[in-house]
């Protein structure tokens, strides 16, 4: 697979493009979410499943990845699509395994390394922002009267942002195209700097989205004094939002990485990006 630039616009082009794969299967994207909401509440009830959960996160976007391609070529995606990387070949299913393991490891040392910085204002916040408007109200104040949680709140995300350059397309480069676990975070790596433009604008798109939620649900919480019912309302509107976020993230990769001369045999590589009206 060859590697190309994209204008920064190519960015809103691929969120548009993960809202009309959405809307031509809503039910069954949202129903590709179920698992990973079961994982979730799996690993918070039982937190030691996260040293099995976390090398599985980057076979999560393949997988809405796959579930994107099936789309476009005319298919219903379902839960099969999360099965589809272990059934590649196997020196592929290493590679993934690999990567797994090593996103998997950097995280947890981002973990580590936030916990050694925070003063347990963090824990004390968590645990204060479920309490209703009472909560929320208090919790900006503690946050800003403590600098250490500040500071490992910007490090987290930043670094969190970091160690996603190299795993955003990695995936799929091993499993559509054979690369080994280095090959494919270097490509990765290299692609998304070469189209940051397109990805900052693609990212800039989802903040918004993400903030207007956030008005939206402060606007509601003002009128309706109900955290429960806020949650009710909200939250079904941020997982379809999630979903079709990890939709468009196929996009990304189809606009990156385009077929070289004589790979395409055997279908192997994804179709164009575009999806006809």
């Amino acid at each position: 697979m060859r590697l190309q630039t994209v204008p920064a616009r190519q960015g809103a082009l691929w969120v548009r493009q993960g809202f009309k794969a959405f809307a031509r299967h809503p039910v069954a994207f949202c129903g590709l979410f179920i698992p990973v909401l079961a994982g979730m509440v799996l690993v918070n009830i039982l937190p030691m499943l996260v040293l099995l959960a976390l090398p599985l996160v980057p076979l999560v976007s393949l997988g809405f990845m796959i579930a994107t391609r099936t789309v476009l070529e005319g298919g219903t995606p379902t839960w099969s699509v999360f099965a589809a990387p272990w059934r590649a070949a196997r020196p592929r299913v290493i590679a993934l395994v690999q990567l797994g393991m090593i996103y998997a490891s950097a995280l947890l040392l981002i973990m580590l390394l936030g916990e050694l910085i925070d003063d347990g204002t963090s824990e004390v916040l968590i645990q204060s922002a479920p309490s209703g408007a009472a909560g929320a109200a208090s919790a900006p104040p503690t946050l800003a009267a403590s600098p250490s949680a500040l500071f490992e709140l910007l490090l987290r995300l930043t670094l969190t942002g970091l160690l996603a350059v190299p795993f955003w397309h990695a995936p799929a480069l091993v499993y559509w195209d054979g690369h080994g676990c280095a090959k494919a975070l270097f490509s990765s790596t290299i692609a998304c700097w070469r189209n940051r433009g397109a990805f900052a604008v693609h990212s800039l798109i989802w903040l918004a989205w993400i903030m207007g939620l956030g008005m939206l649900g402060g606007l509601l919480l003002s009128v309706l004094g109900q955290p429960q019912l806020l949650l009710s309302i909200t939250l079904p509107i941020s997982a379809v939002v999630a979903v079709v976020y990890y939709a468009s993230l196929y996009f990304t990769f189809a606009d990156c990485f385009v077929a070289s001369d004589g790979d395409a045999a055997g279908g192997a590589l994804p179709p164009p990006s575009e999806i006809a009206p």
